[in-house]
């Protein structure tokens, strides 16, 4: 993939490219059952999250329909509910963040870098692979995760923060913090819970499991982690 697809990972969808201010907040109660996170109201139900995941599993098993190397692929992205839990919930916020400046993305928008992408790339189908490859980004969902991108850069623009600088990087992420503060984030705390310093999702602790696994006779180090969805 060309250089510029990377840009993703550059501004939202990869936290752990920026050292940013708190963004997230989840109080990580029981009160929507059967959502995955409420963000402002909106549930983000344990289906769509599920459903979202099986098409990243569905394009991974026909891209790659040799056993070994869809094992191999599902190794790589065994985080893959939590991820994309992460990814669904900051989307959110940050087209909460681009409205609130005023920022649009139109179909045009849209069409125009997916043509540009598709000629860095080499065509449509290279293209889907690589997001799907890069960023577990299912075909059917491209031009969503395509809206996201340009949304970001817009919001930039318009924040006139420069992403490629530490101090672009917390105006652009003040906006967001602004718009989370609105959102109210309620994690479902099976997928964890939100560090508001690293703006990502973390393992719950579970101290309890490890005093019930101690009393057994368990000899084993460290806090357990949560149990996988």
């Amino acid at each position: 993939m060309h250089r510029r697809t990377s840009r993703r990972t550059a501004l939202v969808l990869s936290t752990a490219a920026l050292v940013a201010a708190p963004l997230l907040t989840a109080c990580g109660s029981e009160a929507h059952p059967g959502a995955a996170a409420v963000v402002g109201g909106d549930r983000i139900t344990v289906a769509q999250l599920e459903s979202r995941v099986n098409e990243v599993r569905d394009a991974q098993r026909a891209a790659v329909p040799d056993d070994t190397q869809y094992e191999q692929a599902i190794a790589k992205s065994g985080g893959l509910t939590r991820s994309t839990l992460h990814t669904m919930v900051l989307d959110k916020v940050l087209h909460r963040a681009a409205a609130d400046a005023g920022v649009s993305v139109t179909r045009r928008d849209i069409q125009r870098m997916r043509a540009g992408l598709e000629q860095q790339a080499g065509g449509r189908k290279a293209l889907e692979q690589g997001w799907l490859q890069q960023y577990g980004v299912a075909p059917a969902r491209l031009d969503d995760s395509l809206r996201t991108e340009i949304e970001a850069q817009k919001l930039a623009k318009k924040l006139d923060a420069d992403m490629q600088s530490p101090e672009g990087q917390a105006v652009f992420w003040k906006a967001l913090t602004a718009a989370s503060k609105k959102l109210d984030v309620d994690l479902n705390p099976r997928y964890g819970t939100w560090d508001v310093d690293k703006n990502k999702r973390v393992d719950a602790k579970t101290p309890w499991l490890r005093q019930v696994t101690e009393a057994g006779g368990a000899t084993g180090s460290g806090s357990p982690e949560a149990p996988q969805a």
